[in-house]
């Protein structure tokens, strides 16, 4: 008897062990599923990343080479694809670092070293856990093509005057000293970005970037031979138009694409994005319409990406109605900008990267703080105008002061201009050998 109860003693001292430990494992919480892959998010961030690299090539490549004379549009053209190539290479270096990586004490400023020639980061890599869910090599893919179209868009503004050698040492150290440090000023941990600068998709980052750096080069090279004089109307409008067109069609990849994610917001991303470029491209062609008497192919177009621009900064932020407002300002403002302002003023802007990518960018960011709506982005609550006039003002200092020291240095090195007699000839033939038939 004294065995049967010190056997059943035991028993119902491992039952209530037993008990307990299922009570405490139903008391803890459950462990948080570790982040998983968004299949949906991450085929629709390679959509959106082939869709923005078309924007350059072949898109603005196109649109830029159908606006230069003839005998520059190989040359127009081989810059564009000539940047993407080399901003690819410098990106996957120390591009993507500079921009997304933790800068440690300085990263309200720059980012770090740590992901230089992307180390660290694996095919199980994720950006941004929990909320995205996408690989990190897509999300700075996604993120090189930006960084490939915005030194490109300067080159528009020295259209047919800048030496090839001179193009390349020049990109290389914008991107690393000057896109590089404001995409992470915005986009990657930096000030602008604790500020409250609102900045949806690169007004800032891509748009006033480069178009000041754009009026910076246009006024240190000097204006084209025989500018004022000489016929320097488009080639072939034609190619502009198509360029245009794939522009057009690669900015819902560019705007819709970075929320990162297929939903709502990207949706609305995209219709702000329709919306604000139609009515762009019939306000500048409207305008045009009555200064000059005949509504030309060239403003229709210039139009259409005037309003790209402007709704680029405000396009996961605003709703259609403030898209479409913003649409109509910036066709005209930038109509104004491209005609008035730059014969005002007297500087070679070649093909308006400035009057259309900077003060379109201006005018889009001003505008985001003021139409910004809550019921759109949560984030749009606090918009103003004053912190994005913040954001505008230390973007247009640090980008026209190292665009001007950069351009010196390549100056010294490689002397920044063809001869009078190789641009009189033709940038096809002096530079690269070669000419359209």
């Amino acid at each position: 008897m004294k065995t049967t109860g010190r056997a059943a003693a035991s028993l119902a001292l491992v039952a209530l062990s037993t008990a307990a430990a299922f009570a405490q494992e139903a008391a803890a919480p459950a462990a948080a599923p570790a982040p998983a892959l968004d299949t949906g998010n991450t085929a629709w961030m390679l959509t959106s990343t082939a869709l923005v690299l078309m924007m350059t090539i072949p898109g603005l490549a196109l649109f830029y080479g159908g606006m230069v004379r003839k005998k520059n549009v190989l040359a127009t053209i081989m810059q564009s694809f000539a940047i993407t190539c080399l901003v690819t290479v410098l990106w996957f270096m120390f591009g993507y670092s500079l921009a997304f990586s933790d800068g440690g004490g300085l990263n309200k400023f720059v980012g770090g070293f740590s992901k230089f020639f992307h180390h660290g980061i694996t095919t199980a890599t994720l950006w941004a856990p929990g909320v995205a869910n996408i690989p990190e090599f897509v999300f700075s893919m996604f993120q090189m093509t930006f960084a490939i179209i915005t030194p490109a868009l300067i080159a528009g503004a020295f259209a047919e005057r800048m030496k090839f050698s001179a193009l390349l040492i020049f990109m290389g150290l914008w991107l690393v000293f000057v896109y590089a440090p404001i995409a992470h000023w915005v986009w990657g941990g930096g000030f602008l970005g604790a500020a409250g600068v609102l900045d949806f998709a690169g007004g800032t980052v891509v748009h006033i970037n480069a178009g000041v750096a754009g009026l910076v080069c246009a006024l240190v090279l000097g204006k084209r031979e025989g500018y004022g004089t000489t016929n320097m109307a488009p080639h072939n409008l034609v190619y502009s138009v198509i360029g245009a067109s794939l522009l057009w069609v690669g900015w819902f990849g560019f705007n819709a694409g970075s929320e990162l994610a297929a939903d709502g917001l990207a949706g609305a991303a995209m219709m702000n994005t329709q919306v604000a470029t139609a009515a762009a491209a019939l306000a500048w062609m409207f305008a045009e319409w009555i200064v000059a008497k005949k509504p030309s192919v060239l403003g229709i177009i210039s139009g259409a990406v005037a309003g790209l621009v402007a709704v680029t900064p405000a396009s996961g932020f605003v709703n259609p109605t403030g898209a479409f407002i913003i649409g109509l300002i910036a066709g005209v403002v930038c109509y104004l900008s491209a005609v008035k302002l730059k014969h005002a003023f007297g500087y070679d802007d070649s093909l308006d990267a400035f009057g259309v990518h900077g003060v379109g960018g201006v005018v889009g960011a001003l505008l985001t703080g003021a139409l910004a709506d809550p019921a759109i982005n949560a984030l749009g609550k606090d918009a103003s105008v004053g912190t994005q006039v913040y954001g505008i003002v230390f973007t247009i200092l640090w980008t026209a002061i190292a665009t001007f020291v950069i351009l010196f240095i390549v100056k010294a090195l490689v002397g920044l201009r063809p001869s009078s007699q190789e641009e009189v000839e033709g940038l096809d033939v002096t530079q690269h050998g070669e000419v359209v038939p």
